[in-house]
This record gives structure tokens, sequence and C-alpha cells, in this order.
């Protein structure tokens, strides 16, 4: 009988960032532009969502409570993950106007604001909309920030996204949600070579050796009964030591994480109604529809079916 704590080889290694990416299915829904001159600042309340600027033309910051401020250049893109309030800004100093109280006062999507005078700084953006249930659970995998300096191949997935935005035409949802796996992929692969050690989440966990070994495992085979001294003797660690580098650098304890991934796995086959609770609760690692429905409403806060009911009406 083959140990459930072993892993054979494979051909077709699981990427777990890629398990994110396609559970997330992001598409844009809203385009926009900031134009400002001299100094200015724009805020962005705290939303849990997911926003993108590229700056076409000028400089700016990014300002976060907490953090020091971010420079950015023409060409350069920002991924944020509003978690927290933030501000797009000329100059520290400057009172910051409110975004939403804008758009709404000017029913536009183009933000003007600061002096008359100077060259104008232009940053288009958007908020990235994702299809899934698992929104809020798959946010918290990504960093709070994502800074990619002038890299041509994203600034050109974004380029097509935009235009297929702007004139849609036969096939575009499949179109703009594909352009924006890729652009994900591009900006957030980047990322997860580089991964500032003090963000804990996924990236992270891929950039160091020992989760990521960890993490690719469980993904691979999310329905194995994996134990956190299973995990351990796989990584060549013993239990404690891995428990929590685990922790500190994915943000969640080892079984944790495990729990989170089957429940999100469980709730997107729930709303696509093509499996059984059964079938899901087997697919996702519960020897039983009960110990499934009992972690999943402990998870969510109502039962498997209901949750099928509600994503189906």
């Amino acid at each position: 009988m083959q140990n459930p704590e072993m892993v054979t080889d494979s051909p077709n290694l699981a990427d777990p960032l890629l398990d994110l990416l396609r559970m997330l299915r992001p598409r844009v829904t809203v385009w926009g532009t900031i134009r400002g001159t001299g100094r200015w600042n724009v805020s962005f309340p705290q939303r849990d969502d997911l926003l993108f600027f590229r700056i076409d033309r000028g400089t700016c910051m990014i300002l976060r409570a907490g953090a020091e401020p971010l420079h950015l250049a023409s060409g350069d893109l920002v991924l944020v993950r509003t978690s927290a309030p933030f501000m797009v800004a000329s100059d520290l100093d400057t009172a910051p106007v409110d975004s939403w109280a804008l758009v709404a006062a000017t029913r536009s999507r183009e933000i003007v604001v600061g002096e008359d005078t100077g060259e104008p700084a232009i940053v288009r953006g958007g908020r990235l909309v994702l299809g899934t249930s698992s929104e809020e659970l798959l946010l918290g995998l990504l960093p709070a920030l994502v800074h990619v300096v002038s890299s041509d191949r994203a600034r050109t997935l974004l380029a097509m996204n935009e235009a297929e935005s702007l004139t849609p035409g036969r096939g575009s949802p499949y179109v703009i949600e594909r352009l924006m796996e890729l652009l994900l992929v591009e900006v957030l692969r980047g990322e997860a070579l580089a991964a500032q050690p003090c963000q804990a989440g996924l990236l992270a966990g891929l950039a160091d050796p020992i989760t990521a070994l960890a993490l690719t495992a469980m993904h691979r085979d999310v329905a194995r009964p994996w134990t956190t001294a299973g995990l351990a003797r796989l990584c060549g660690s013993s239990r404690s030591a891995f428990s929590m580098r685990f922790t500190s650098v994915v943000g969640v304890a080892p079984m944790s994480y495990l729990q989170r991934w089957r429940i999100a796995i469980a709730k997107d086959e729930l709303r696509r109604g093509l499996r059984s609770v059964a079938e899901i609760a087997l697919l996702v690692g519960f020897q039983s529809g009960s110990a499934f429905s009992t972690a999943f409403t402990r998870a969510v806060g109502c039962s498997p079916s209901r949750f099928a009911q509600g994503t189906h009406r």
C-alpha cells in the first residue's frame, strides 16, 4: 500500500501559482485615468480587491501607512491589494482627494487633479474582478503590492487587454480573461523570484526552497491525507522547524493552508455545479460527506448544499 505522505515523481509537477490564478479567473471591468499636474494626491479606500496602475507619463508615488513611499516612473506597473487605504500622489504634503467621491461628482473615469501649469503625469489603471467565490481567501495569498519596473511584455499584455475592453468583439470575454491571466503570471512569477521576506504569502512560499516543496506537494495531490509531520519529512526538516518556517513564510500553518485550499476548490466546484457533494468531498480529501459538510460549514458559514443553491439562483 502506498504511503500517503510519499510523493511520486511526475513530469507534470503542480504549480501553486497557476492553480491560484486559474481559480481567481481575473478580468478587468473598469479602466480609468489619473491626470495630475504639479502637486496632487488621490486617495483610494480599503475595499479588499485588486487594483493595477500603469504609469504612461511622468512620475508619481504610492503612499501607504507604515511603508516608505514607492517612487514610480513612466513604464512602471503596480499591482495593489486594497487591504488598507493608500494614495497615488506627486507630493507628500498635499491633502488627498478621495477617488470615489471625485468620480461620483464628475461622472467621469478620468480624474483631473493638481495645478494648472506643468506637464501632467498620466496614470492608467483599473480594477480586477475575480471570478471566484473564494476571492477574499485567495487574495490573502498575494502580496500587498507588486512593483514591476518597465516590463515590455507586461505593458504589451496590458495594452492588448485595454484595446479589447474598449472595443469588444466576438469572444472578447474569453480573450480578456486569458490576457489577464497571462499578465498576472508575467507580473507575479517575476515577483516570486525576488519575493520580499517581509511579505508573507504564496509568492514568498514559492521563493523558499523548503516551503515551495511542501506547497507543490499539497497542490499536486490535494486529496492525500497530509500531515505536518509528513510534509516535514518530505522537506527534510523536523516537524517543529518546518511548521515554524512555513507559518512565518506563507503566513498560515501548513494544515491551515491545506484546509483553506481544499475549501476554495470545493466552493469553486459547487459553483460550477458539475459534481455532487459526495464527489467533491472525495476530490478534496474528505473520506465522508458528513466530515466534508462539517468542515465546509465551519469555514463558510453554511452547508455545501445551501452554498450551491445560493450560487445557482
